[in-house]
């Protein structure tokens, strides 16, 4: 029998740079036992391509897991039908045709309003003023909250994913955690009983909100807080670090600026490649739900593994060269949002607004934009990753 082989990691080092640790386990120990996380990591691109499709030995449903425990049981911690039947219930509100009637439109119209602001003034941390703005406004458009402040649906964003890679178990960590997710119930509970009482149009935005679709087709109340506040944890920080992240990368590359400026490239191209180069959602946890021979090792039923889709998305099996970030790339195979039932439901959404609104519109407002040397961008993370803050001026 062929164990995984047993891989001490820094972790302090890891928070701050994944990307030379997964090269490593990739390269030589592609499955292996992390006795920092206490689980398996899987790195290798086609090992996770095949076996996040096979849910029946990598469970999405965690009883006891991070997220299910503070946030409850939504969708992503479902398998089978009744993961199928949420997803159905859900995708009105974020399908290509709501997107391309609805939000596209609404997201450009939040973003003039940020810019207006922006343009009057000379430098900016975009992190917060532009990319956490936008990607908020965003979430309170499709979620239907609209009395949660873009910067409240940050901050109870970032508690909750912070909360749910607490794998350390720090008590303040968990506790901020537990007081988004008690001012999220309440809130989505008021949207909940507005919508019950009185139905909204389904042509206006609100009536297309998630709230408004899952209240229309019956969904358990609980069901609902869950899958609102699994679209605001994931919703919130990946556009958000998308959007900072990619004006760095554009900034960080003229010749790679300059494609994207003349039109060589199109902006879904930036996008594309900058989710497969700098993955904002790096990992996807799974239960060990039966024995099998992964790669050539055995794993045994009962434990955790880790899914490292940021690993993947660099694999050079697949992309040559794959730390470079290069526009031109042909991106198709990366797999920053998943590869199996669980491929990201928002992914059509987040790439209307990084791609069709928040990258094309920032260079063309502000002009000469140029990262500011005093202030170095700094990137944290490996479950979730992007810039801590991204400083910037302009003319």
């Amino acid at each position: 029998m062929a164990e995984p082989p047993v891989i001490d990691i820094d972790m302090d080092a890891f928070w701050q740079d994944p990307y030379p640790a997964l090269a490593d386990l990739r390269a030589s120990a592609p499955v292996a036992f992390v006795p920092q996380l206490d689980g398996i990591v899987m790195t290798r691109r086609d090992d996770i391509s095949v076996w996040e499709k096979r849910i029946d030995v990598f469970s999405s449903e965690q009883p006891g897991g991070l997220m299910t425990r503070l946030m409850g049981q939504n969708m992503m911690r479902h398998d089978g039908a009744p993961h199928a039947t949420q997803r159905r219930q859900v995708q009105p509100a974020v399908s290509p045709r709501t997107v391309g009637r609805h939000w596209r439109e609404a997201f450009r119209d939040a973003a003039r309003v940020i810019l207006k602001d922006l343009s009057s003034r000379r430098s900016a941390d975009l992190c917060v003023e532009y990319a956490m703005l936008l990607s908020g406004e965003a979430l309170r458009l499709i979620t239907g909250l609209e009395a949660v402040s873009a910067r409240e649906m940050d901050a109870h964003s970032q508690a909750m994913i912070d909360g749910i890679a607490n794998y350390a178990g720090d008590p303040e960590i968990e506790a901020r955690c537990l007081a988004s997710v008690a001012a999220l119930d309440a809130a989505i509970d008021e949207r909940i009983a507005r919508f019950e009482s009185a139905p909204t149009d389904t042509d206006s935005l609100a009536g297309n909100s998630m709230i408004a679709v899952l209240t229309r087709c019956g969904a358990p109340h609980d069901q609902i807080r869950a899958n609102v506040k699994l679209a605001i944890s994931g919703g919130q920080n990946e556009p958000r670090d998308a959007i900072a992240g990619a004006i760095w990368a554009l900034l960080s590359h003229p010749d790679q600026l300059a494609l994207a400026l003349d039109g060589s490239v199109g902006w879904d191209r930036v996008f594309e490649e900058y989710v497969r180069w700098m993955s904002p959602i790096g990992m996807s946890p799974r239960r060990i739900a039966a024995d099998a021979r992964v790669a050539g090792t055995d794993i045994t039923a009962g434990g955790r593994a880790f899914l490292m889709f940021s690993a993947a998305n660099r694999d050079p099996a697949h992309f040559d060269d794959p730390d470079r970030f290069d526009v031109r790339r042909d991106t198709r195979k990366h797999i920053a949002f998943g590869a199996g039932p669980h491929f990201c439901a928002g992914a059509f959404a987040a790439r209307a607004l990084v791609a069709d609104v928040a990258l094309p519109m920032i260079f063309d407002r502000l002009p000469a934009l140029r990262l500011d040397p005093d202030h170095p961008v700094v990137f944290r993370g490996w479950a979730f990753r992007g810039p801590v803050t991204m400083h910037a001026c302009w003319h």
